[in-house]
């Protein structure tokens, strides 16, 4: 199992030995408040050997240095001061937790000259550190020689702004930290151990922090006619859930807003089944459900004032006997029918009953769904950006910038009457799929015939949420896209 974190916050530290982490920004020297930790001059010898210039997260390691009762002392390159970001502070902690390696202690100083250190920064550096450190072992019954270390590494971060940063992180960062993490859980877990009830358990659990959670059951759901979400989860023998999420964080009653995840725990296609290889994969298939469940964590966990909805589309697609076939006709639950084309184009089915669902009963301001919905838009943007559609030009301006601010990148895609006739059907309101080309568009275009005249953004995160590249705070299979995004756009624009 990874070591798990403590952190602490203070003003200054006594080191009896152990590791110590320190920051430099490019043009100037050892921070005066290391410079005791090497009385012997050994970093500057060793920087000057190395060309160690301080470039943003390049790292100097100096093993017992001469002088000190130090194990290690670690230099951190910051870059520019005038550079830094917020997300470049979650980076820096990211990078300072990824040299803890086998430690029991370390003692991390932040306030270097030249640095723009700020609660809010330390803050970030701290979640930055827990982001990084996370991971997914659960299911390793044996350990590899290079990973036994210490089971709790105790990291005390040292800044003139101890108890503002402490009390910042408490209430905020680890808010935020703990949603993301819990949507990589949600998206690592193997499909057998998370099922759609099971997966409507863990919103359950969101109870103990205040937000009331509804559970529908296939009984409830064919009751209000969501035919669409049914067809594809009748395949498995797992039945289907639809876990609906509130959190009344403002209490003058303000109209909620919402968001909506895909939530389909494994994907084999259906009838139209995919190519074995990758297959596995497709546990991560409910990777904007996970997004979701972890944001609505994140909101109530930090007391955020602002009425929020979140529901998950819960299902399973298998091949079974019982099967949607290609060429069925369901009805969702709009009252418009959709010719099943390909049942592997079964997102957007979840999806439509999900959306219209919660547009008919909370009469949302607006409405964001993510989906790990298509392989096209993986094509278009690689995993570098996440897909964004929009019916709405502010909406989708605050969601721009809220992804530049978080690095949890965004690119606007269009939508049009040309692409939408694309889905048109000869038998019923629509099918489900237009083929190949604009596959991602002809999707959202799908989607949008459930939402009305309501504000509305479908973020496609095919290729982000899932085997994402890996960077200094994450280095997870499951990335847990959509979280931070999300929660910085209630943050910027929404919250009371």
């Amino acid at each position: 199992m990874a070591a798990k974190l403590e952190i602490s916050f203070a003003t200054s530290a006594t080191l009896q030995g152990g590791l110590a982490l320190t920051l430099k920004e490019a043009e100037s020297a050892l921070p005066a408040a290391a410079a005791e930790l090497d009385p012997a001059g050994t970093f500057a010898r060793a920087a000057a050997t190395a060309q160690f210039k301080a470039k943003a997260m390049t790292v100097l390691d100096l093993l017992a240095p001469a002088g000190s009762n130090l194990d290690r002392l670690i230099v951190v390159g910051a870059g520019k001061a005038a550079d830094l970001s917020a997300h470049d502070w979650l980076r820096l902690g990211g990078t300072v937790a990824a040299n803890l390696k086998k430690a029991e202690a370390a003692t991390v100083f932040v306030d270097a000259e030249g640095l723009d250190v700020t609660p809010k920064a330390v803050c970030d550096f701290a979640a930055g550190m827990m982001l990084r450190n996370y991971t997914f072992d659960d299911y390793k019954t044996k350990k590899k020689d290079d990973d036994e270390g210490a089971a709790v590494i105790k990291v005390t971060i040292v800044t003139a702004h101890a108890d503002a940063a402490k009390a910042l992180f408490e209430k905020d960062g680890k808010a935020v930290t703990d949603g993301v993490l819990l949507a990589r859980t949600m998206v690592n877990l193997p499909p057998n151990v998370l099922g759609p009830v099971e997966f409507a358990d863990h919103a359950k659990a969101l109870e103990k922090l205040g937000v009331e959670v509804e559970i529908l059951t296939e009984v409830e759901m064919k009751a209000l006619g969501m035919g669409a979400l049914l067809g594809v989860a009748q395949g498995s023998v797992r039945p289907p859930r639809l876990a609906v999420m509130q959190w009344k964080g403002d209490k003058t009653d303000a109209q909620p807003i919402a968001f909506i995840g895909k939530g389909v725990v494994f994907d084999t296609g259906g009838i139209s089944i995919k190519p074995a290889a990758g297959m596995e994969d497709m546990k991560g298939d409910m990777g904007g459900a996970a997004a979701v469940i972890g944001l609505m964590h994140t909101l109530a966990a930090r007391k955020a004032k602002v009425n929020v909805v979140g529901i998950l589309g819960l299902v399973e697609n298998m091949p079974d006997g019982n099967a949607q076939r290609p060429g069925d006709i369901v009805t969702s639950m709009s009252g418009q029918t959709i010719e099943i084309i390909n049942t592997d184009a079964e997102g957007r089915l979840v999806l439509c009953d999900a959306l219209w669902y919660c547009n008919d009963r909370f009469k949302p301001a607006f409405m964001i769904n993510l989906a790990t919905l298509t392989g096209a838009i993986l094509v278009a943007l690689a995993n570098l950006h996440a897909g964004l559609f929009s019916n709405d030009d502010e909406l989708a301006e605050q969601l721009l910038k809220a992804g530049l601010s978080t690095n949890e990148r965004l690119w606007r895609m269009p939508l049009g009457k040309d692409y939408d006739k694309m889905i048109d059907s000869r038998f019923a309101d629509m099918k489900n799929s237009g083929g190949r080309l604009g596959g991602s568009i002809t999707a959202a275009q799908f989607l949008q015939r459930f939402v009305g005249d309501t504000p509305w953004a479908h973020l496609d995160v095919a290729g982000t949420a899932m085997d994402s590249p890996k960077d200094e705070i994450s280095q997870s299979w499951a990335s847990g896209f959509g979280v931070r995004l999300l929660d910085q756009l209630v943050r910027d624009a929404y919250e009371a």
